[in-house]
């Protein structure tokens, strides 16, 4: 069965997201580029984490990781990447709204997931062939499949920063027991790369 990889830049202090996301501030409270100046200011560093982020078969992501629309579908909204999304394959997006799915270009179609977290998953894997699965974010959608047992690997980006408030992925997974698979630092991070050998009840 194709590996299930959750991947995410956090802080120091374990932060993912800031709380009041709206469409000028994607990562809500947190300062702009705190969590990602690795992948914009020097990617040449971490090109082999970028190609392994952007590599899966498929992709699960939560609604607002997909962006700020709340409630109904009122609004024609693609995404936050622009025409060309990263991800070149299927992107499997959960929602309690239906929508039509959304073919972009680049190989990037989005579809929308009503019932739940594990018929998101079942998607993915028979779109995903034989590669990996990635749980691209955000916090919540991250935390609930880890929680769920549905994770196989963790793929965190961790920056020198501490933000102090904000969402974190692992609140509350005190019975996640990971084994370090490898770590590697650079200036603007330190990639570290577990793997997820038990969940509980969180």
């Amino acid at each position: 069965m194709q590996p299930v990889i959750g991947t995410m830049s956090i802080s120091l202090d374990g932060v993912g997201a800031g709380r009041n996301q709206t469409e000028e501030r994607p990562f809500g409270d947190v300062p702009e580029g705190a969590l990602h100046r690795w992948m914009f200011e020097t990617p040449e560093e971490s090109r082999a984490e970028i190609d392994d982020i952007v590599s899966a078969g498929a992709y699960v992501m939560g609604r607002n990781m997909f962006g700020p629309v709340r409630g109904e579908w009122d609004r024609d909204w693609r995404g936050w990447w622009g025409p060309n999304p990263p991800y070149h394959a299927p992107v499997f997006v959960l929602t309690h709204y239906p929508h039509d799915s959304i073919e972009m270009e680049g190989g990037t179609t989005f579809h929308f997931v009503t019932d739940g977290i594990e018929a998101a998953l079942d998607r993915a894997r028979d779109a995903a062939g034989d590669r990996t699965i990635h749980i691209a974010g955000g916090v919540s959608t991250l935390n609930q499949y880890l929680r769920a047992g549905l994770v196989d690997e963790l793929m965190l980006q961790i920056s020198p920063s501490i933000l102090g408030e904000g969402l974190r992925p692992l609140e509350g997974l005190s019975d996640v027991a990971l084994e370090q698979i490898s770590a590697r630092p650079v200036s603007l991070a330190t990639h570290v790369r577990y793997r997820v050998l038990r969940t509980g009840a969180g």
